[in-house]
């Protein structure tokens, strides 16, 4: 036993506790005692082997399956606490040809699966994604890389590194396992990988208890981390007597997975009742008591000093957790199952055969047939002490759980467990995780926060990467999104880039200042021309308002006043009818407006061609030549607007892209062709009548009509110029703000500069308004 791990003495406890309490049960093989043999493996597979052949042998000789004397073979065996140990006992018994059967509670290919997914999940539940990798120096730790890096890889988790623990089989072996340590030991220290999971054997933390030794020694270094230990379900939280008292530190917070255990009531105190007085028949309590204590019995004393006397009266509670424990481990848990199971698989196949089972109960208990017990022990299933249930699946899984336990070290280096999850088949869950450890860091790069995205370092794994922010018009709403995302066509990102707000729907309303302002604009400029109008029919008989063409001045006014009004169809949310009629009202009213000047125009131009000599420029004058400009030239754009309006008709449209911020609600012109052709026809209409006034204003005129015809088309040409541009400049309803500031200016302008030198003559100057000035002024 000097070879063996204290803490492995609770094994035996458990073996023979649950043999105590399967003799003291009448309701399982009654009248029958179960009896044991216990064979060290020293956890090597050549010893493990050796025993297996003794246990095969009759009197403790190499003769497998030689049975010359009354000892009985044994009829079930249960495995070593390693998978390899119990793999060498399987094989070994399937080859002699021994009725014996391995029952096996090492981990199963299933439950090893389980085991990942369960380290995984933690793993994902602190969000660790770059972490460390140990694992045995064998076949099984190249498996278990073959299978963890990929599955691991699928859920963003990378390895900073993969070590292979050291082996020590032979005392040369010494130097190159410390060397082989001090290179692991290098490597944990120097990675930023916080979390290390370590895929090990029972025998593993014996040898990692070395690791803060060597920051003693040359080259590695002594600077303290806050590593999280995740260790695997093979593994105990053991020590040798030598590394009672050595610093545990690192380990401070680890977590472990182990093969789930219940609470069993009495072992308790059948622990308290152990005593190496008490126990004759228990082999092994005197090289317990004297390692875990540190003391000697009187009859094995030598007489040095350094020696303590064992009284006996030690108490096993009082000793560190990671030498012995007085609740089960989940070791001692599975051999405490094990053989509950071999005796009520044993128990169901003498029960079998109830005919016969007089006759041949004894024989079939002496010596029963091996295929026989795997199938009982396969069917068997049962409430242990603890209340659990112990089953097998149909490949001769058990069917169980694992704990996860948190060691925490108090001050005088003494480990204690904490309970803190348990996952079952086929659900895992870490959501009530009560962990007593600062939860650490442990990422290649630190996560990027919503609002940028995740850019691959190039040459490294895909856990390291750099953080860009997200371009502009995408988001990122969560952190370490690998692409920003567009926001949908009714939001747009907020200024960090990580949510979308809804876009506020928005068009040209009166209620705000620049509707409101347009609306006021354009009322205020319908009734001036309201009173110009009436203020010319109150002098419809005065010489300036005869000698500038009544009717066409009627008209002109009558046009200016609707293209005043027509600001109103532009102000407020589109609908289908003020879509259909804006454009097109606004385009044969200007229309009629800028004929009525070009007639004007016209008009005086002829006037004076027709008073040369010999002139047949006579026959054009008179009001039908202006009311037939006006006709001609109105009812061509009257043509362009009614084929507009009947193959693309404006209707109401939402423009959810032009301004980020807003959904505009807009009227969609149907052809943007179409709308200027009506532009163009106005502006050639315009360019014409400035044209004509231009070589007129030179004319002798009456009042000098011509000149300030000039100045209006003036002001027209350059409003619509200047609109073009500004037009296709702006966006959403500062679009319609700009072409109603247009009709209005060039409205305006054509009122102001046409109509105020004639009102300033009848409101102000009445005396220039008689036809002695009129005479006067035409010559």
């Amino acid at each position: 036993l000097w070879y063996v791990v204290p803490k492995n003495y609770q094994h035996i406890l458990a073996l023979v506790f649950g043999i105590k309490e399967i003799n003291e049960n009448t309701q399982i093989l009654p009248n029958l005692t179960l009896g044991f043999n216990i064979y060290d493996s020293y956890n090597n597979a050549d010893r493990t082997h050796h025993a297996t052949m003794l246990l095969l042998s009759a009197q403790e000789r190499l003769v497998p399956n030689y049975v010359c004397d009354m000892q009985s073979n044994p009829v079930a065996v249960i495995g070593g606490l390693d998978s390899q140990i119990s793999l060498h006992v399987s094989v070994l018994g399937k080859m002699e040809d021994g009725d014996m059967t391995e029952a096996s509670f090492t981990l199963s290919n299933f439950l090893l699966a389980l085991q990942y997914r369960g380290i995984l999940s933690l793993f994902l539940h602190f969000r660790w994604t770059w972490i460390g990798m140990l694992i045995m120096d064998d076949e099984n730790g190249e498996k278990i890389v073959q299978t963890l890096v990929p599955q691991f890889s699928q859920n963003h988790v990378c390895f900073a590194f993969i070590e292979k623990l050291p082996t020590f089989k032979f005392i040369t072996d010494f130097s190159a396992m410390l060397q082989q340590g001090e290179n692991m030991y290098n490597q944990i220290m120097s990675s930023k990988a916080n979390a290390l999971v370590v895929y090990g054997d029972s025998y593993s933390l014996v040898l990692l208890r070395w690791l803060p030794y060597l920051s003693s020694m040359k080259n590695v270094s002594a600077e303290p981390r806050g590593i999280v230990w995740i260790m695997a379900a093979q593994m105990e939280f053991t020590s040798l007597v030598y590394q009672r008292n050595w610093d545990a530190s690192i380990f401070d917070g680890a977590l472990s997975l182990t093969i789930h255990s219940g609470d069993l009531p009495r072992f308790k105190a059948f622990l308290q009742g152990r005593n190496p007085s008490g126990t004759e028949a228990d082999g092994f309590i005197r090289d317990f008591w004297q390692q875990a204590f540190g003391c000697k019995f009187t009859d094995q004393v030598t007489g040095t000093e350094e020696e303590t006397p064992c009284t006996g009266d030690e108490k096993l509670e009082s000793l560190p957790g990671s030498f012995f424990e007085m609740s089960m481990t989940g070791h001692s848990y599975s051999v405490y199952n094990a053989v509950y199971a071999v005796a009520h698989a044993l128990h169901a196949m003498s029960s079998s055969n109830l005919k016969q089972r007089e006759r041949t109960r004894r024989r079939e208990l002496q010596n029963p047939d091996s295929w026989q017990l795997h199938h009982f022990l396969r069917s068997i299933s049962f409430n242990n002490s603890a209340g659990d249930k112990v089953s097998f699946d149909q490949s001769g899984c058990l069917i169980t759980g694992f704990d996860v336990l948190n060691w925490v070290l108090s001050s005088n280096q003494t480990f204690h467990r904490v309970h803190s999850l348990m996952f079952f088949l086929p659900y895992l869950s870490t959501n009530k995780m009560a962990l007593n450890l600062v939860q650490p860091l442990s990422v290649c790069t630190v996560s990027c926060h919503p609002g940028t995205s995740k850019q691959v370092k190039e040459g490294e794994p895909f856990c390291c990467y750099n953080c860009i922010p997200c371009p502009e018009g995408k988001i990122a709403e969560h952190e370490d999104m690998d692409d920003c995302q567009k926001c949908e066509d009714k939001s747009y990102p907020n200024k960090d880039q990580d949510y979308c707000i809804p876009k506020t729907i928005t068009f040209l309303f009166y209620k705000e200042p620049l509707g409101l302002s347009l609306a006021f604009f354009g009322l205020f400029s319908s009734l001036t021309t309201a009173l110009v109008l009436g203020l010319f029919v109150k002098h419809h008989d005065t010489p300036i308002v005869i000698a500038n063409n009544r009717s066409l001045t009627y008209t002109l006014l009558i046009s200016l006043l609707l293209c005043f009004l027509c600001v109103f169809l532009f102000i407020g949310q589109p609908k289908k009818v003020t879509c259909l009629l804006r454009q097109t009202t606004f385009g044969i009213i200007f229309s009629v407006a800028v004929s009525c000047v070009l007639a004007k125009t016209m008009t005086v131009v002829l006037a004076f061609m027709a008073t040369k000599p010999g002139s047949r420029m006579r026959k054009w004058m008179g009001k039908r030549l202006a009311s037939s400009i006006v006709f001609s030239c109105s009812l061509l754009q009257t043509g362009i607007c009614t084929v507009w309006l009947a193959m693309y008709p404006s209707y109401p449209d939402v423009d959810v892209h032009t301004v980020p911020e807003e959904i505009v609600q807009e009227c969609n012109e149907g052809s943007v062709t179409m709308f200027y052709c009506v532009l163009g026809y106005l502006g050639f209409l315009a360019t014409a009548s400035f044209m004509v006034a231009f070589f007129a204003r030179k004319l002798p005129d009456s009042f000098n009509e011509a000149k300030f015809i000039t100045f209006s088309m003036l002001v027209f040409c350059s409003v619509w110029l200047s609109f073009v541009p500004t037009y296709l400049s702006t966006k959403g309803k500062h679009m319609v703000a700009v072409e109603i500031f247009s009709i209005l200016a060039s409205s305006a302008g054509l009122l102001g500069c046409i109509f105020s030198p004639k009102c300033y003559v009848i409101l102000i100057r009445p005396e220039l308004n008689s036809r002695e000035q009129l005479i006067r002024r035409k010559d």
